[in-house]
């Protein structure tokens, strides 16, 4: 997995990249991730990225010479994303996209925006981390990366944990717990303690459903419903009102089965 990200501001992403399982997948060779500072392509004496908008207005606008000489002296692997708030929405199934091929390139926007022809004629598409507005795009650069490469095989210690989380079928995680089984009085349900592992697989099921449903319906929504066996399995385990579930519902113990 070889990743170029091109940025005016490096010095941001050198810490973030260089630690956790990111840092130690960079160590071993299993990912290569890249930085290209865009000020080495610049012309003038200053290293300017960003000039004054035309038609006038407020904030500066990040020159298309400079991301142009940038990417096209690398030659990165494509595609190669801009950054940006009218992009494809980023989510887990693109996250499971782009692990699947051999590589990518993201462009880190900044100032009050990019000159239109890098987004015209450069880039192969937009990226968007969420409907809000960060001052450059180096910190959702390091969200799609963080996401991205976990999911490469041998970076994660256990390849198995990335099957079991979040959003990976549309749902969210079942809780987790570890020991104390006991703490301040809150006890691990007695399920997780059986050594019952069909149990545990089908208790962890449900509650994921239940937790979704209760918390994140758009989710549901999003699957096409739940299908007749999540139905049965949420009825069958007690929780034949789950579309009026509270968040903690599904972590009573009075629900384990």
């Amino acid at each position: 997995m070889h990743i170029h990200v091109f940025t005016g501001l490096p010095q941001i992403l050198e810490g973030p990249l260089s630690a956790s399982l990111l840092g130690r997948a960079r160590e071993r060779g299993t990912v290569a991730v890249t930085v290209h500072d865009l000020r080495e392509h610049t012309t003038d004496r200053h290293r300017s990225l960003d000039d004054a908008p035309f038609g006038g207005g407020a904030g500066m606008v990040l020159s298309p010479e400079p991301v142009f000489r940038a990417v096209e002296a690398v030659q990165p692997p494509r595609p190669l994303f801009l950054l940006d708030p009218g992009g494809r929405r980023f989510d887990q199934a693109m996250a499971a996209e782009l692990a699947a091929g051999a590589g990518f390139s993201l462009l880190c926007g900044r100032y009050e925006g990019v000159d239109e022809r890098v987004r015209r004629h450069l880039v192969d598409g937009e990226l968007s981390i969420g409907d809000f507005v960060l001052a450059g795009g180096e910190a959702a650069a390091f969200v799609v990366i963080e996401a991205v490469t976990r999911l490469v095989p041998g970076v994660m210690g256990n390849d198995a944990s990335a099957g079991e989380e979040s959003f990976v079928d549309g749902l969210l995680e079942h809780p987790v717990f570890t020991r104390p089984a006991e703490f301040r009085g809150w006890a691990v349900p007695e399920v997780l303690r059986s050594g019952d592992h069909a149990r545990v697989a089908r208790w962890r099921r449900a509650v994921s459903l239940a937790r979704t449903v209760a918390r994140r319906p758009d989710l549901i929504d999003a699957r096409g419903g739940l299908t007749d066996e999540e139905a049965a399995l949420l009825r069958d385990l007690g929780w034949a009102e789950y579309h009026a579930l509270s968040p903690e519902d599904p972590l009573q113990e009075s629900s384990a089965p």
